[in-house]
């Protein structure tokens, strides 16, 4: 196997590694974010509706 080969297999094998290890890092921190995220916008807007809800009554 001369230079240009070996350095090629290199290449694929950071390309294909980092690629993985991002995969990895989006599944284990930025979804789980983005999921706690929206789970407490959703608890504001149902506690705000609440509060109008409450204010209409009176």
């Amino acid at each position: 196997m001369d230079f240009s080969q070996f350095s090629g297999v290199l290449l694929f094998l950071f390309i294909f590694s980092a690629g993985f290890w991002l995969l990895i890092f989006a599944l284990t921190v930025i979804v789980p974010i983005w999921l706690f995220g929206s789970w407490i916008d959703r608890f504001k807007e149902n506690k705000e509706k609440k509060e109008l809800l409450k204010q209409a009554a009176k």
